[in-house]
């Protein structure tokens, strides 16, 4: 099965189980959560959870 086939009948599946009327949330909700996905990817981390002993035993010594 080439990979444009199995996309397809993903979404044809994906189509039945979730019905017609409900497509537009459904595509909102990818975009949303893909959007979300990249801009975490481009963001620091925000908390250093490193403990303060393992981060003095890792400092360059002078």
């Amino acid at each position: 099965m080439g990979g444009l086939t199995g996309v397809l009948l993903i979404i044809i599946v994906v189509l039945i189980i979730t019905g017609f009327s409900k497509l537009p949330e459904l595509g909102s909700g990818l975009g949303r959560s893909i959007k979300n996905f990249k801009r975490s990817l481009n963001e620091p981390d925000e908390i250093d959870v490193t403990p303060e002993s393992e981060r003095k035993k890792n400092e360059p010594r002078e």
